[in-house]
């Protein structure tokens, strides 16, 4: 069945035909930049192009497609197969060994190449190297991640970058134009803000928009906050649970109640639970920061973190949000100190790489016999007698919150 014009997405129909179509990217497109260059040059090489959705990854790829002399081949790594690889590849030799006049090259853009395992990216390999197919692979993970160290060598990698609230009303706008629509300013406010740097998603919401809305007398399709907040019953958050945004907002989490800063806390965790992040996931981080990062300074962290995990186990959304807020918010606001946690790794490195220390004698099962002391039966519980042989310091009190009082329990009663 042959597309008409109306059957073609708007975010399709509003692809950038020249370069100063394009919002965004200046760090790549504009005046002097290099991919710009080699793009106003036709001397695209293999490359791969890497950033978050809908910011202009696949647009730029067609845009060289539309202007380079090449045959250009689309594939999704997401569906293709080897076959569909070698298929490929086996055709674009073949067009490479025709007669002079009739020669071409091929491109090949091939879309979420990080689904592609390393078989089938060894594959590709030897045609890239050749110069058989231009390859551009477009991701949204990052590719030192994700690609064979051999393929990415054979590549430049250009990062798309998301686009800016200016980048995107400059796309809507277009749009508008196009559609014969107007959009209010809030409604427009609205459909940027909801997009979160994703102009195919706004232009989707917008499109929804145009085609629901009836003209007016003057043929103008007039779009309110009201309308656009129709198109768009709730807000689509970038959330991969095996990609690097999990990655990055698990870590801005751990960081921010590291760091103290219970805003930035609560913030993170709103957006992993609107996410749809595993309760139990995010519970068993704020376990361990209260041990790794608060530890001796608040003692109590631990046990309202404890608290916290058990509620997880026993709890779903919306409910579960209160308990994990509590834990993640107090171990946010609590004094810090890493003491506990920087004393078992040096004693770990001990075992491993420092000297054998068999356990006294007095210190055995039955050491009773053998000379040890039993603590209790000597004043305020303590008795000095040796409990490792060739004594070696692993732990370094922290200055804050409870553990100085710790610290000054222990000199008291040793009477240092």
């Amino acid at each position: 069945m042959e597309e008409t014009e109306n059957s073609i997405p708007l975010a399709a129909r509003q692809a950038p035909k020249k370069l100063e179509d394009f919002a965004g990217q200046p760090h790549l497109l504009g005046k002097g930049k290099m991919l710009r260059r080699l793009l106003e040059a036709d001397m695209i090489k293999s490359a791969v192009f890497f950033g978050p959705p809908g910011c202009g990854k696949t647009a730029t790829a067609r845009y060289i497609a539309s202007r380079t002399q090449a045959y250009t081949v689309e594939l999704n790594a997401a569906a293709a197969g080897v076959a569909d690889i070698k298929k490929v590849l086996t055709e674009a030799k073949e067009r490479a060994q025709m007669p002079a006049f009739e020669q071409k090259r091929t491109l090949v853009i091939l879309d979420e190449i990080h689904h592609f395992n390393k078989t089938q990216q060894d594959v590709l390999l030897p045609s890239v190297e050749k110069g058989d197919i231009i390859l551009i692979g477009i991701t949204t993970e990052n590719p030192y991640f994700y690609i064979n160290t051999a393929l990415l060598s054979r590549f430049s990698v250009f990062e798309f970058k998301p686009l800016g609230n200016a980048d995107l009303l400059k796309i809507l706008h277009r749009a508008a134009e196009t559609e014969h629509a107007q959009i209010d300013d809030d409604a427009a406010e609205f459909f940027i803000t909801q997009a979160n740097g994703d102009s195919r998603k706004m232009l989707n919401a917008a499109e929804l928009a145009f085609v629901t809305t009836a003209p007016d007398k003057d043929g103008l399709k007039h779009i309110d906050l009201k309308i656009a907040q129709e198109c768009i019953q709730r807000r689509h958050l970038n959330y991969d649970k095996k990609g690097d945004e999990h990655y990055d907002i698990i870590s801005a989490f751990i960081k921010s109640m590291r760091g103290s800063d219970p805003d930035a806390t609560v913030y993170w965790l709103a957006r992993m639970l609107e996410s749809g992040e595993d309760p139990r996931f995010i519970a068993r981080r704020i376990l361990i920061c209260a041990s790794e990062d608060v530890g001796l300074a608040e003692p109590a962290a631990i046990m309202i973190a404890q608290a916290a995990f058990s509620a997880a186990e026993e709890l779903g959304m919306p409910e579960v949000r209160i308990p994990l807020a509590h834990a993640a918010v107090y171990v946010a606001c609590c004094p810090k100190s890493n003491s506990a946690y920087l004393a078992i790794d040096s004693a770990l490195q001990e075992v491993r790489e420092g000297r054998y220390r068999p356990v006294p004698d007095h210190l055995r099962s039955g050491g009773k016999n053998r000379g040890y002391k039993y603590a209790h039966d000597f004043p305020n519980h303590y008795v000095k007698q040796p409990y490792m042989p060739q004594p070696k310091k692993f732990f370094e009190p922290g200055v804050l919150g409870k553990e100085p009082a710790l610290i000054e329990r222990l000199k008291k009663i040793k009477g240092e």
